[in-house]
Parts: C-alpha cells; structure tokens; sequence
C-alpha cells in the first residue's frame, strides 16, 4: 500500500453497544470513521501535512490511523480516549501522534497526552510549533466505548 498523505484529520466518538465489538463499532460510528477500514499505525504524522476537520471519505478506504479505544462492561465507570498531535517549529521534519486509553476522565486522558507530546519533543531536542488534543469520555450503561484518532489521508480517499 504505497500513496502519498496529503493531509491528517483528529477525530473522537464514544457509544454504548450490545456487544464490545459493536461498543467499539458504534465509537467509530459516532466519529465519523465507522464505514471505513483503519490500518493502526504508529505515531508519526508526516512533514508539512495539515490536519484538518475530519473530511468525507471513501467508504471502505483503507486509512492508516493511529488510534486509541477503551471498552468496558462495567455500569457507571468512565473510560476515556485521547489521541493528540505536535509539529515542530521546522516544517521540513515529521510531527508526533500520541494515543492514550484508560480508566480516566477526559481531562485526565488530555493531560496525559500532553505529557506525552512534550517528552516526546523534549527527547528529539525539538521545539513544539503547535500542538492539539482530541479526546472523550464515556460513562458506561451497559457496555461503553470511548474511541480518539487520527487519519492519515490521501486524496484518493476521499469524496
């Protein structure tokens, strides 16, 4: 599967479903990523690609996405999920994406991610340009799901 990202879209769901597999369904549903097949990936957002409002895309696309979900079937617990991103100061160099799934609330889940981010860019001795944080929290009735991530698109994933 070669094609070239041209763009990145944060996104985040949360859903109560009969099963956890359909929990989990129902998030992606919820996120608006649920017609289509994510392909995990780990967290590298490319050089000088914008993320943007989570496009139309192709149902069925293939879509690699670094993504972050959390199920329970535990009445009145919170599970949360956040997925964030940074860019450093050159454009030219590749960004992070960090995910996180827990027993949290999303404030929680945020501040994790926040953490991650910087020790991240503290690591590669860069400093951080811009950075963002999608996250969401479920208060589970039956069988919860909270569900964050980002695509990574192309053009031909799109409608």
């Amino acid at each position: 599967m070669t094609k070239k990202v041209t763009l990145a879209a944060a996104t985040a769901g949360h859903a109560e479903g009969g099963t956890t597999l359909n929990a989990f369904d129902n998030a992606l549903l919820a996120a608006g990523i649920g017609n289509i097949n994510l392909i995990k990936v780990s967290s590298i957002l490319p050089p000088e690609v914008p993320v943007v409002e989570l496009p139309k895309i192709k149902p069925g696309a293939l879509v690699p996405t670094a993504y972050a979900a959390m199920t329970s079937e535990v009445p009145g617990e919170t599970v949360a999920a956040a997925v964030g991103y940074a860019v450093p100061d050159d454009p030219a160099k590749n960004g992070v994406i960090m995910e996180f799934h827990g027993h949290a609330t999303r404030d929680e889940a945020e501040r994790q991610i926040e953490r991650m981010l910087e020790e991240a860019f503290r690591v590669r001795g860069e400093p951080i340009r811009e950075m963002k944080v999608v996250a969401v929290a479920h208060t589970v009735r039956q069988i919860g799901c909270a569900l964050a991530a980002i695509t990574l698109l192309a053009e031909e994933d799109l409608l």
